[in-house]
């Protein structure tokens, strides 16, 4: 029976109020297909799932097995956002394909949906965020990734995004093309950010100010790392750090090799001087100086400028000491 028009138009006002409530379509996942899950068993259901409801039972999954094209930019973006991390001295989180939900009054989920990655620039603890995401809670995401390599999320999940008010959403095509995607769609990456409860496309990232969407695409589908997006990382996250008083020397990882670095440089100033006053050395002095535990470098190079020997030369910087000259 069809359904009365003013009630067919009632419902598409309110659909477009919440996509929530819209029914669900076919054309609303492109490269999905419908499967039912009941509410009692979505939360022990350990597949994929691009969007779940409860209202109708309704599970949507891709049609095409998850394939490295589709999963390449998203851990991409994992191993990208260390890098910017490290340059801007703070942790960036990412979680993946975490369960993004709207729960019911009874604490039960009534929309389940999945990103391809998610991206918090401040932390939250793993307490505190808990085994999903609360869509209605504190802990948003800053950045969403959305990789449409036989999908596209425009049709649905970016209303859904918007409605929830997720802050920015990335929807990469990748360059590897996915035989059911149309040829009319090309590859790239735009970037979504909020602006007054609606979605505006941008040319860079709010959350990691300066990266243009062409260079985030790059990064995410280049064979390895090129140059210019290392350019990119490195001046992302320095600009990132200047604006919290942060920088390299403030990641642990970073700041471990750059005082081995340096220490490794101070080692070498004294062995030159022990090789300029002829004093005779073995391989393993290099080794055996970076196991002088809290000797600083100027009593090692006073030692070298004094000893006659190597053994001399150990001796005094253990002794802490380097005579009365």
């Amino acid at each position: 029976m069809a359904e009365p028009a003013q009630t067919a138009r009632a419902d598409s006002r309110e659909a477009s109020r919440d996509p929530e409530q819209a029914p669900l379509a076919a054309a609303d996942f492109p490269g999905c297909r419908a499967i039912r899950i009941e509410p009692e068993a979505i939360e022990d259901y350990e597949g994929r799932v691009e969007y779940w409801e409860a209202r109708t039972a309704t599970a949507v999954l891709l049609c095409e097995p998850t394939s490295p094209f589709h999963e390449r930019p998203s851990q991409r973006l994992a191993r990208l956002a260390e890098r910017i991390a490290a340059a801007r001295g703070l942790p960036i989180e990412t979680f993946g394909t975490a369960d993004l939900v709207r729960f019911d009054s009874r604490g039960k989920p009534r929309v389940l949906m999945q990103a391809d990655q998610t991206l918090y620039l401040q932390p939250p603890s793993v307490e505190e965020l808990g085994p999903r995401v609360d869509v209605d809670g504190e802990f948003l995401p800053d950045v969403v990734l959305e990789v449409d390599y036989s999908t596209d999320v425009r049709a649905r999940k970016l209303r859904l995004y918007e409605a929830w008010g997720f802050p920015e959403v990335w929807v990469d095509v990748p360059d590897a093309r996915s035989p059911s995607r149309p040829r009319s769609r090309p590859s790239g990456l735009t970037i979504h950010l909020l602006e007054g409860g609606r979605f505006l496309e941008a040319e860079s990232s709010r959350a990691f100010p300066g990266w243009t969407a062409g260079e985030v695409h790059r990064a995410l589908n280049e064979p390895s790392m090129s140059a210019a997006t290392r350019a990119a990382l490195h001046r992302v996250g320095a600009a990132m750090g200047a604006a919290r008083g942060t920088g390299p020397d403030d990641d642990p990882w970073l700041r471990h090799y750059r005082d081995e670095s340096r220490m490794e440089s101070r080692y070498e100033s004294v062995l030159a001087v022990l090789e300029e006053r002829g004093i005779a050395t073995t391989p393993s002095l290099a080794g055996r100086m970076s196991r002088l535990d809290g000797v600083p470098v100027a009593r090692m190079m006073r030692a070298a400028l004094r000893c006659g020997t190597e053994a001399e030369f150990l001796e005094l910087c253990a002794a802490g000491t380097t005579g009365a000259g």
